[in-house]
């Protein structure tokens, strides 16, 4: 039995199984809330465009898990004729549990759309996606709305699915799993994080792709997604830069090694502040020659000049565009990171450090003056105590969240994503549209 790590690894699985619609005219549909994380791996992975299929299934009403039809947008219904014969559901009842329905969808279209127009269906490949699929009824029925509203072909994509419900969805051309065990109970038992996903996660990650083009309307902006390479001193340092579109702040990373782009804890953590609608720049400090000398690992000035370096070019970036900018230093990375915060000049609005050596930037940490949070694994215990000294030092507003069980990679189930989504809602807060682009925050 496969676990996912959580949604997100997920998709990436699940986009794996759908390499062959890459070359199709496809619109990935998540199923809120739950599938959205997963539809938005597999559109990014494909080069697809994403949207939600929004749907409310009409339930018997003396057996509302009984699905009699179902309504999508458009004013769209279907309905399950022989249901309704053997259930002997008259006009009225119809008409009660179709307008209850409908105040809920009408409500959760606003919610997760906020004016955006659906996506066109008409002649196109419509991939259903969701998180897994149990009794499959809501699976279903996102399938028949999606055949309603002119979809030329239905697939339902998803991770995880019990193979006698796969054996009976026939309201779909094709159904594509990562697997399908037996014993299966709950979505949640395959998955190591399985939290609830929130109204506000649908909405950034649908705002990360452009929105419909109208008639009358000029072509809405793109998001940013390509390699870099930085000019600092006579070196040009190798980076990824990935801005949503609409994304308040980019958070740019800083490793103590050349193994930053490719790190895959600081490629995750990226993945999941992109997923809440902030930008990224993953970039190497170091050569991959000079990594191999320790001396330079661990020479924080010279990490911190390359790391001011690299700011310097992206706060005047086409791409920066006025966003508010974000440091998140792992190893000796961040104390580069609040080493280059405590400058004067230095544009950062917060700072955030995972397994962080921030004890390494010694006398500099008095001088720092935005929003800073110190990630440590709970069994990380010199560490953790470095990470506590180093608090002591600092006056800006400042919070040592501790990962239960975690070890210094944080390699333990869940740890990571635990200690993704602290660095998420930090930079969230001191990034978000509502935090002014500069200055230094009130001292705790």
């Amino acid at each position: 039995m496969v676990r996912f790590a959580d949604r997100v690894d997920a998709g990436r699985r699940l986009a794996e199984e759908l390499e062959r619609f890459r070359e199709e005219d496809v619109v990935v549909l998540g199923l809120p809330r739950g599938g959205v994380p997963v539809a938005a791996e597999v559109a990014r992975a494909l080069g697809k465009p994403l949207d939600v299929i929004v749907v409310r299934k009409l339930g018997v009403p003396f057996q509302p898990e009984l699905a009699m039809g179902a309504i999508g947008e458009g004013d769209v219904r279907v309905l399950d004729d022989e249901v309704i014969r053997l259930a002997r559901i008259t006009d009225k009842d119809l008409h009660d549990v179709e307008a209850r329905e409908r105040a809920e969808l009408d409500d959760r279209v606003e919610r997760f759309r906020r004016g955006r127009p659906r996506l066109d269906l008409t002649g196109r490949v419509a991939l259903v996606v969701d998180d897994g699929i149990a009794t499959g009824s809501t699976a279903k029925a996102a399938c028949r709305v999606a055949r309603q509203l002119g979809a030329a072909r239905v697939v339902m994509a998803t991770p995880v699915a019990p193979p006698d419900t796969v054996a009976r969805f026939h309201e779909a051309d094709e159904v594509v799993t990562v697997q399908m065990p037996q014993g299966f109970s709950a979505v949640g038992q395959f998955y190591r994080d399985f939290r609830a996903t929130t109204d506000d996660t649908v909405v950034e990650l649908l705002h990360q792709w452009p929105a419909p083009v109208l008639a009358g309307v000029d072509d809405p902006p793109i998001p940013v997604d390509e390699d870099v390479r930085i000019p600092v001193g006579n070196r040009r340092l190798e980076g990824h830069l990935s801005i949503p579109v609409g994304a308040p702040g980019v958070v740019l990373f800083a490793h103590g090694s050349g193994s930053s782009r490719h790190s895959p804890r600081n490629r995750y953590v990226a993945e999941v502040l992109q997923a809440a609608g902030l930008g990224t720049l993953l970039m190497d400090l170091l050569t991959v020659e000079e990594e191999r000398d320790r001396t330079e690992v661990f020479d924080i000035e010279k990490l911190a000049w390359r790391l001011e370096g690299a700011t310097d070019w992206l706060v005047t970036s086409p791409e920066m565009d006025g966003r508010k900018l974000g440091y998140f230093g792992a190893s000796t990375g961040a104390a580069a990171a609040l080493w280059a915060a405590a400058a004067e000049e230095c544009p950062v609005a917060a700072v955030v450090s995972r397994g962080g050596r921030p004890d390494l930037a010694g006398p500099r940490l008095p001088g720092v003056r935005v929003p800073t949070l110190l990630i440590v694994g709970g069994a990380d215990t010199m560490v953790l105590e470095l990470n506590r000294q180093a608090q002591s030092h600092l006056t800006c507003t400042t919070s040592l969240a501790v990962v239960p069980g975690a070890t210094h990679l944080f390699e333990e189930p869940g740890t990571l994503a635990e200690a993704a989504g602290l660095a998420r809602d930090w930079f969230l807060r001191y990034l978000g549209p509502d935090q002014p682009a500069t200055g230094p925050a009130e001292p705790s």
